[in-house]
């Protein structure tokens, strides 16, 4: 059977793009209309369906059956622009969309996790045809803000997610013992999760015990705070058929073992700060794969914006871990 042709992106470049959202802002729910979509999982099956139809680019590309390699890009939409010691890394979009193009574009990349202006760019230039597009709900929660905690949800909502044909959402969940606003948090996010199952879509929740330190919010990645961060998000709602975790590696990484054994819900693993150690993470990276109920990585700075600037060497490798 011949394979159709792939749609035109709606903007060939980003040029075009900033002219197309003045001009005809209705173009973004039309390229979302018309997206080819996918499983959020590929089984054996529909891998080996999808490469044997698809082009010659296609058979070569690496299959991972049950895994997700999801490109994360969701940070500028809560203030957090930094990357190392650059402070607005992640502040130059037109930047930050050729990093991502370039990211989507390698073998065994499944998707991108981002805020909807994110998604709309990349609707646009059309970088999201048969990946896993997953929209980040809670964004509310300002980096270094005094209410940062009270995180509450002014990304997509889940009907935001229904309409686009979106594949996921996903939640950050952080709380703090000594601070009020972790339970208005708490609340919202069981809600959405429960919105979420409503229309069978997959949730994300991203949770940590955190604290202040000298005024400043960090999170506790000690085993016994990430067990019990698990266990708090895994009993979130009247149904966790739809949720999935998304975890940090602990301090120690000989700890995920036992952190892992907290649920059975399915878990993708974090990136979060590596630093310039990038190998140091991909070898910690490597062995929590290993564990039954980790199924792939989320991973945003560390792959954009490595330090030797080759984002495609930094994704392959960690695509390589699958």
């Amino acid at each position: 059977m011949t394979p159709a042709r792939p749609t035109a992106p709606a903007a060939p470049s980003v040029r075009d793009l900033v002219r197309l959202r003045a001009e005809r802002p209705e173009a973004i729910a039309e390229a979302a209309a018309r997206r080819k979509r996918r499983p959020l999982l590929r089984t054996a099956d529909t891998a080996d369906t999808a490469v044997t139809a698809g082009t010659a680019s296609d058979r070569a590309r690496p299959t991972h059956p049950g895994r997700l390699m999801i490109i994360a890009a969701d940070h500028p939409a809560r203030g957090a622009l930094a990357v190392g010691d650059r402070a607005l890394a992640m502040a130059n979009r037109f930047e930050l969309l050729q990093r991502l193009r370039l990211a989507l574009s390698r073998p065994g990349v499944d998707g991108v996790l981002a805020s909807a202006d994110v998604l709309d760019d990349l609707l646009l230039l059309g970088a999201l045809e048969d990946k896993v597009v997953m929209g980040s709900m809670n964004r509310g929660g300002l980096a270094g803000a005094t209410f940062e905690l009270d995180d509450r949800f002014t990304g997509h909502r889940p009907e935001d997610l229904v309409r686009h044909g979106f594949d996921a959402g996903k939640l950050l969940l952080r709380i703090d013992h000594d601070d009020p606003g972790s339970l208005d948090t708490l609340h919202a996010a069981a809600r959405t999760i429960d919105a979420m199952a409503a229309h069978r879509l997959p949730v994300f929740v991203e949770p940590f015990l955190c604290r202040r330190v000298d005024g400043r919010l960090r999170n506790d990645l000690g085993a016994a705070a990430v067990i019990t961060s698990i266990a708090i998000a895994s009993g979130l709602a009247g149904t966790s058929a739809y949720t999935w975790l998304k975890v940090p590696v602990t301090e120690d990484p000989d700890d995920m073992a036992q952190v892992m054994e907290t649920s059975t819900l399915p878990a993708v693993l974090l990136g979060g700060e590596v630093g310039d150690d990038l190998d140091g993470a991909y070898g910690k990276w490597r062995e929590a794969l290993r564990l039954p109920t980790v199924r792939g990585l989320v991973v945003g700075r560390s792959l954009l914006y490595p330090v030797d600037g080759d984002v495609a060497g930094a994704v392959d490798t960690a695509v390589s871990l699958l």
